[in-house]
Parts: C-alpha cells; structure tokens; sequence
C-alpha cells in the first residue's frame, strides 16, 4: 500500500511575539535575550535546518525542512506540526519513531531552551509523557490496507467516516486517512486543527487531574484534627508551595481561552475544512465549555488553598502569642528574683554561695524555657474547619 506521509505535533501557548524570536533563532541564531550563544549555536546545528519559510495562513507561522526528510510547521499560537516525508509500509513504526525522536530530542529541547527565561513551568507539568496524535496518510487504499494498519497499532477504531474524496478511521493514538482525492493541503490543514483539539483537550484533562492531585494534598494536610506546635511551618511550607503551583497553571488556563475563537474562526472559514470538522469527536463550542468548567473548578482550588493558608496563619499566630507569653513569664520570674536579692542586700558581696545561687537561677530559667518551648512544639492545636462529603 502507497503510504505518504506521518505526522506528529503539539500545542503549547505562543503568541506572534515567540514567533518572531523563533523565526529569528532559526534564521540566524539571534536572540535578545541573554542566553549562551555557544548553546544557541549547538541547539540549531543539532536541527539540521534546510529551507526556511515565514508566511500566513489564517494565522502567521514558520515553516522548514530539514536534512533529515521532515518539515516543520510552527504556527504562532504555539501549535507546531512535524510531517515525515519519507515513509513506506515496511519501515512505518521507524518512521514513526524517527519524527518523533525529532521532536523530542531536537525541537523540543532547543525551544526548552530558548524560552527558559521568565514565568517557569509548573513541575507538575514539567515531565509530563506525551501521547501524541499519530496521523498516518495514504493514498488510495483499500479499506482492508486501513483495517491492516489498524490491527497493527490499535486493534480497535473510536470512528469511521468515508465519502468520495477521502476516508478516516481513528483510533486512540492513530488516525489513519485514505485520500482519494483531497488535495495535501487540505489534508494537512485538517490535521493541524485535529492537533491542536485534541492538545487542547488534552491540556484540560491534565489541569483537571493536578486539581484532584492538590486539592487530596490540601486535604491530607487539613485532615489532621490536632497538629503539634512542631508541625505548624512544614503545613504551612507545604500550602506556600501548592498556592504558587496553583497560580501559574491558573495563568495559563486563563491564557487558553485567547486563542479557541481564534482557531475557531479561522476552521468555519474555511469551506473544505468545515467538511473535514463535521466528522471530529470534538466541537469548539465544547472545548469552550470544557475551559469554562476549568476555570472554575481552578478558582475554587485556589479558594480551598487561600482557606487553608488562613486556617494555618491562625494558629502560626496562636503559637507565637503562647511562646511569647510564656518567656514573659520566665522573665518577670528573673526580674522578680533580682529586685528581691537587691531589696534585701545592704551591699553587693561575691560569695561562693552567691555564685552557685546564680547560676541556679540562670538554670532555672534556662531550663523554664527549654521546657516551655517544647510544650509549645509538642502541644497541639485543634484545626476547626467545616467537613464536606464527597460526590463519588
């Protein structure tokens, strides 16, 4: 069977002002920013760049090929599409795997680095396994060549769509296109906007998973009834930390909804992708309401954990209040002792006697602070906080 192309790709938030210093990098290997030109250099010699083209479609990207037989689309909303050029049935995972290396071990760490200043990612979102789209193109195929290749990768289909100009069967991680006859153009159009829906969605989906991560952490350091002294500065560490992670993926999630009416805009002008649009297993109206309930769900996280840094300066303050207290205590004893020896002394005299009687004093209250410390540590502290049952 006649396979012409594989592709891969992702999105991540970009604006046209990324581009430009893409297109500068790729270009020249300039930057303004004050990164290691020696790294700059190695970076882009490692992407083996050919031709470079800047043009617009919709929206402004750069496009170039490579030594390697695979092109390169990066648009400037942040979605970047790799097609392997040079794919046959026989040596179709290798191909698979050689765009994909691309991308992870070249492209990937060269914008990583490019963009290392400023704002940084989550770590929660850092790491992260990508499973990627892998759209598969044919040309004039039978539908048993696509059942083939589907029993090869996946073993089952999501859907199946066929008319006269192409065919589209999906699996999980597969797409699998026979083209009759669409012209390649349209066929990558439709698979740069299934890239970027299904990265879309599958952003959501991992904001919606960190939420249950953080909120189960909040619980687990609000789940205590009692907290010693001791314990009060590593909950309250522990909630500094899940209140930074929490306000920036709450900036990109905010940042998502800038660019749906955009693609959305762009897809419904555009006559011979609406056809290709109408078979998705996703809508744009639904990836809005999809964000929408993110964004709230993100709101109330950041509530929950707002509640709980409250709950815990609290009782920081309780602690604080009780130890003071209790060194004035030691202190006005001290005093109280002093003002009594002076009272009762016609004239200072050293006597051995005087000496030990000091430091007995100085242990004392050595000792009544010691142990009033540890009382405060070791003491707990009742966390008073309203119980919800879970929706399960």
């Amino acid at each position: 069977m006649k396979i012409s192309n594989v592709y891969i790709g992702g999105w991540f938030q970009r604006t046209m002002l990324q581009l430009s210093e893409i297109y500068d990098f790729l270009r020249d290997c300039k930057t303004q920013l004050a990164l290691d030109p020696e790294k700059l250099t190695e970076f882009r010699k490692n992407l083996e760049i050919g031709k470079i083209d800047y043009g617009v479609s919709g929206e402004e990207y750069v496009e170039f090929t490579t030594a390697l037989n695979i092109k390169v689309k990066i648009f400037e909303d942040g979605l970047i599409v790799l097609n392997n050029q040079n794919v046959s049935e026989d040596t179709l995972f290798a191909d698979i795997d050689h765009v994909q290396d691309y991308y992870e071990h070249r492209l990937t760490p060269a914008f990583n680095y490019l963009f290392s200043l400023g704002a940084p990612v989550p770590k929660e979102l850092a790491n992260i396994e990508n499973i990627y789209p892998y759209f598969i193109v044919c040309d004039k195929v039978t539908q048993e060549d696509i059942q083939v290749l589907l029993s090869r990768t996946e073993k089952q289909k999501y859907f199946e769509f066929t008319n006269e100009k192409y065919d589209v069967v999906r699996g999980d991680k597969y797409y699998f296109i026979n083209n009759k006859k669409q012209s390649s153009e349209n066929i990558e159009r439709y698979i740069e906007e299934q890239v970027f829906i299904r990265e879309f969605k599958g952003q959501l989906h991992r904001y919606l998973n960190i939420h249950r991560s953080i909120w189960e952490k909040i619980d687990n350091v609000k789940e205590n009834s009692n907290v010693r002294g001791a314990e009060i500065v590593t909950f309250t560490t522990k909630l500094e930390g899940y209140a930074k992670t929490i306000n920036l993926i709450d900036g990109r999630i905010n940042q998502m909804s800038t660019y749906l009416p955009t693609r959305e805009k762009i897809a419904k002008s555009d006559e011979e992708l609406v056809e290709f649009l109408a078979i998705s297993g996703y809508r744009y109206e639904t990836l809005k309401d999809t964000l929408d309930y993110i964004k709230y769900l993100w709101t109330m996280t950041k509530n929950y954990v707002t509640s709980a840094q409250k709950l815990f300066d609290g009782i920081k303050q309780d602690v604080t209040s009780s130890s003071v207290n209790s060194l004035t205590i030691v202190t006005s004893m001290s005093a109280g002792a002093s003002i009594i020896g002076l009272l009762t002394e016609t004239a200072p005299e050293f006597t051995i006697f005087g000496i030990i009687y000091f430091f007995i004093l100085a242990m004392i209250g050595w000792g009544s602070t010691k142990l009033l410390g540890f009382i405060s540590r070791t003491k707990k502290y009742e966390i008073s906080d309203v119980e919800y049952e879970k929706d399960f």
